[in-house]
């Protein structure tokens, strides 16, 4: 509906520029051309007054904040992303009119989605910020920028799910128990942004578009033959009959464990990937499953490599004879053959004894890392570990757990892979004062004031500041389900040092040296 402003269009005309202030808004009248536009004088950029910017030939207005420049007419801009936005104009008895009504709700959805996907391809944080907040304005749920990301982007890993993927249930966690808006939206913004980092600069990685019925022994084999076509396509079917990724996160479990898949990852994506497609109401279902898919199909399978290849012998010795009971000191410091000897022999032991004592070990392990192995430029490339090499045995350790508490034939499976995540961490510690003046006396104090730090973690990369939030919620859990286990003490103290103990983010003379080690042996 058109509103008088009691400019005259003279006035306009005479001046150049007119700035109104009418129903809330600030809207820059300018003649230009023979007309009159109108456009709202803050900058979508950073806000600032365009009545301050400078008119080009044209039709062309550019903030000279940072040179962004904007057709008047249609309010798209022609250098810079966001556009402004324009009002109608019309001119009654020499009075200027404008309708300053909203657009309907449904637009503002459009034109914000339409600048999310944008700036997911720039990797523009600030930009996705903005249209999430204008998305929420309109009366959506800001969640539906999530959705609308892992959909606009689902094409663009190559192997499938990442820790974007896997953190986002974790995220939205945060989220929803924000006191603020302010930090509500911060934690809402870090999944997008993840997805954003890990997407850009890549091309596109169609899935197959073939649905057959859902079959779990058949998605099993093309899983373990990687065929991902038929995998994919059992798992559309299985869309296509209208079910849920929890309903089969029990198939995306066994498919997992079948084998030290991705160092574990395979195991936190299946539990992590279902709580997120509940979290969306699944709405984002088939992105979220056909990317697990890709994952799982395409995992490492670690269990190959020489020093865990003992893993399948044991696996296949389990016979849950082993009687002798289990304690973390039994697998402290045991090299990889030794430990799934040792795990083999509490084999007929209650599952849960066998999983706290190696938890306690894998703990153990955390509190004790050797941080001068990160540190080192001259490590070969087989010992570049850091931080997060140990955390993972804490959200594996947890991931597996849901899993076999579903699925209770995959304890040996999960249990000889904790043992294979201690086995190796232990080459990488010392017992020498690192474990001195970690405590947690008080655990939920620990963990609230841990976890609201990350609100504003200040980390540039979104992979460390998702381990963070992934640690702390595993030990959550953990702690939730056994309280007054062996290893929650020390772990708390683990983690603890964990997230106060500086982690080296960048390996530039690492880098160099094993480039010229590797090309010097090369050929």
């Amino acid at each position: 509906m058109l509103a008088a402003t009691r400019i005259r269009e003279a006035e306009v005309l005479a001046a150049g520029r007119k700035l109104v202030r009418q129903e809330g808004k600030q809207v820059l009248l300018i003649a230009r051309a023979g007309r009159i536009f109108a456009i709202a004088n803050r900058c979508p950029h950073e806000g600032y007054p365009l009545s301050e910017g400078t008119l080009g030939p044209g039709c062309v207005l550019t903030c000279n904040w940072h040179n962004w420049k904007f057709d008047l007419g249609t309010g798209e801009a022609l250098a810079g992303r966001d556009p402004v936005r324009t009002y109608p104009v019309a001119v009654k008895g020499g009075e200027i009119w404008l309708d300053l009504a909203d657009p309907p709700a449904e637009a503002q959805r459009a034109r914000a989605l339409g600048g999310l996907q944008a700036a997911l391809g720039d990797n523009d944080a600030a930009r996705m910020a903005r249209e999430v907040a204008r998305l929420e304005r309109a009366g959506y749920d800001g969640r539906k920028a999530l959705v609308h990301a892992l959909n606009a982007v689902n094409d663009r890993f190559e192997d499938g799910a990442t820790h974007a993927h896997g953190a986002a249930a974790d995220w939205l966690e945060l989220s929803a128990r924000a006191a603020t808006p302010q930090l509500r939206l911060a934690a809402l913004l870090e999944p997008i942004g993840h997805l954003a980092w890990d997407s850009q600069g890549a091309g596109a990685y169609p899935y197959p578009v073939e649905a057959r019925r859902w079959d779990e022994s058949a998605f099993l084999a093309a899983v373990e033959a990687e065929r991902e076509h038929e995998a994919v396509s059992r798992v559309r079917g299985a869309l296509a009959e209208g079910r849920s990724l929890g309903q089969l996160r029990a198939a995306f479990g066994k498919a997992a464990l079948a084998h030290y898949a991705d160092f574990g990852h395979s195991a936190i994506y299946s539990v992590n990937l279902a709580r997120l497609d509940d979290m969306l109401g699944g709405e984002a279902t088939e992105a979220l499953a056909l990317s697990l898919t890709r994952s799982v199909v395409r995992a490492t399978r670690e269990e190959r490599l020489p020093e865990f290849r003992g893993y399948a012998r044991a696996l296949a010795e389990w016979d849950g004879s082993g009687t002798r009971r289990a304690a973390a000191e039994d697998f402290v410091g045991m090299p990889v053959d030794a430990i799934l000897a040792r795990t083999l022999g509490s084999s007929g032991r209650p599952a849960r004894e066998l999983f706290d004592a190696l938890l306690g070990a894998a703990g153990w392990n955390m509190l004790h890392f050797d941080i001068a192995v990160q540190e080192a430029a001259g490590n070969a490339i087989a010992d570049n570990v850091g931080w997060l090499d140990f955390t993972h045995a804490l959200t594996f350790a947890s991931a597996a757990r849901e899993l076999c508490e579903e699925a209770p034939a995959l304890w040996p499976s999960a249990l000889l892979q904790l043992a294979l995540f201690v086995g190796r961490n232990r080459k990488y510690v010392r017992d020498a004062g690192e474990a001195a003046g970690w405590t947690v006396t008080d655990r939920a104090r620990f963990l609230s004031e841990e976890t609201h730090a990350l609100y504003d973690h200040g980390v540039p990369e979104p992979i460390v500041a998702c381990h963070r939030l992934k640690v702390l919620n595993a030990l959550r859990r953990e702690l939730a389900c056994a309280p007054d286990a062996p290893w929650a003490a020390p772990m708390c103290a683990a983690v603890n040092r964990y997230l106060h103990v500086p982690m080296k983010r960048h390996h530039g003379l690492r880098n160099a040296s094993q480039a010229l080690d590797f090309v010097a042996r090369e050929g």
